[in-house]
């Protein structure tokens, strides 16, 4: 227990009053079944809550319905949900049973860590009866007083970042990896060779901040580039990468139109490059590539309901991260520098895309707006900053 209440936590219980179901999305060892254990505490009435990695849990939902319909009044949450196929018809079916004598809500909390399967298995069965939302390691905004590099460093999943020394941070990221391979990805037949995966997640990360080009990865892998492109979506659905497509506009330039690939926590980054403390990393060739990953997962955080973009042209008009939300467009450049200097390139794209605002996003400790109407913002300011954008 690490004691830090989460931001998503208010959010969920007010989902819970007005739908019968929410999901709980993300990564292992980010902090969901902890935060499912502060909404039992925080819930109006009893709870019961099932890990269906356990087999006396998974057990009691052989006849699902006979054993969830006594437990109507409460609220049931169920971890790992993903390993029990086939749940969510029936679940589809007390949920509306439930309906007609009157129980509209907070009936099921869900905690998946495998969003594609979870996904798959209830995006059907439940429509229009589930809230999706997800839970990402700890990000600057939910500190008071954050020490970012330490965050930037060691990343936001719980024990790695509050481990008692940096040794430690280290052991625990290369077990999570370590796990993560054997374990989540082991369980899935469409996976190959375990020693061939870890080398192509170690060959990704050499590319973290980069157009992607499969071609270039299948030239120096033993996978065929349809096994790469399956093994990255299991990558990304996993929540271990983030690949941003590009944003498409008719301005009469040649546009970039592959993904940037990147991996999404910074402290899995950083083991995977072998990167191991602060001083290591401020004079490692991927310290700035490193930095434009860890501002842009903060950015998307706080802006969940925009969708994320980049944009390049082919000659160099450029913005790292552009926020889409209807006709409204917030463009982001990232700078690892105290003082930074943008690029005609970043001038151009902002011209391109017209964006209402932009904002450059660095190690400076002060906030300031130049005379273009850029805001110049240090990363632990951006929720105040993007406070008018947020639906709270």
């Amino acid at each position: 227990m690490h004691g830090i209440e989460r931001e998503l936590q208010e959010r969920i219980l007010k989902l819970l009053e007005f739908f019968p179901a929410v999901a709980l999305l993300g990564p292992r060892q980010c902090g969901k079944t902890t935060l499912a254990h502060a909404i039992q505490e925080a819930w109006k009435t009893p709870s019961v809550y099932l890990h269906l990695e356990r087999v006396s849990d998974k057990a009691k939902l052989d006849d699902a319905v006979g054993y969830l319909e006594p437990l109507e009044e409460q609220l049931v949450l169920m971890d790992e949900v993903q390993n029990r196929p086939g749940l969510f018809p029936e679940i589809r079916g007390l949920i509306d049973s439930g309906r007609r004598r009157g129980v509209t809500s907070g009936r099921f909390l869900f905690l998946g860590s495998a969003s594609y399967e979870l996904l798959r298995q209830s995006g059907e069965s439940l429509a229009g009866r589930i809230a999706y939302l997800e839970l990402t390691p700890f990000r600057v905004h939910e500190f008071d007083e954050p020490d970012v590099g330490k965050l930037w460093c060691r990343g936001g999943f719980p024990d790695s970042l509050l481990a008692p020394s940096d040794a430690m941070s280290i052991e625990w990221r290369r077990n999570f990896i370590d796990t993560y391979l054997a374990r989540d990805l082991g369980q899935l037949e469409t996976v190959g060779p375990l020693p061939a995966m870890r080398d192509l997640l170690h060959m990704l990360c050499h590319l973290h901040g980069q157009i992607l080009n499969v071609s270039q990865l299948v030239e120096s892998h033993e996978f065929t580039r349809a096994a790469i492109n399956k093994y990255l979506d299991l990558f990304e659905q996993t929540f271990i990468i983030r690949r941003l497509q590009p944003y498409s506009i008719n301005v009469g330039k040649r546009l970039i139109k592959r993904p940037k690939l990147y991996i999404r926590d910074s402290g899995a980054l950083h083991q995977l490059l072998g990167i191991p403390n602060p001083d290591a990393l401020s004079g490692h060739p991927s310290r700035g590539a490193s930095w434009e990953g860890f501002v842009i997962e903060q950015i998307i955080s706080l802006l969940p309901d925009w969708n994320p973009f980049f944009y390049r042209t082919s000659h160099g008009a450029e913005i790292d991260l552009l926020m889409v939300r209807g006709k409204q467009k917030l463009a982001f450049e990232t700078k690892v520098a105290t003082a930074p200097r943008l690029s005609k390139g970043f001038h151009l794209a902002r011209e391109d895309v017209k964006a209402d605002k932009a904002i450059v996003v660095s190690r400076t400790d002060d906030c300031w707006t130049n005379s273009d109407g850029i805001q110049h913002a240090h990363v632990a300011a951006l929720r105040e900053i993007l406070a008018p954008y947020r639906d709270e």
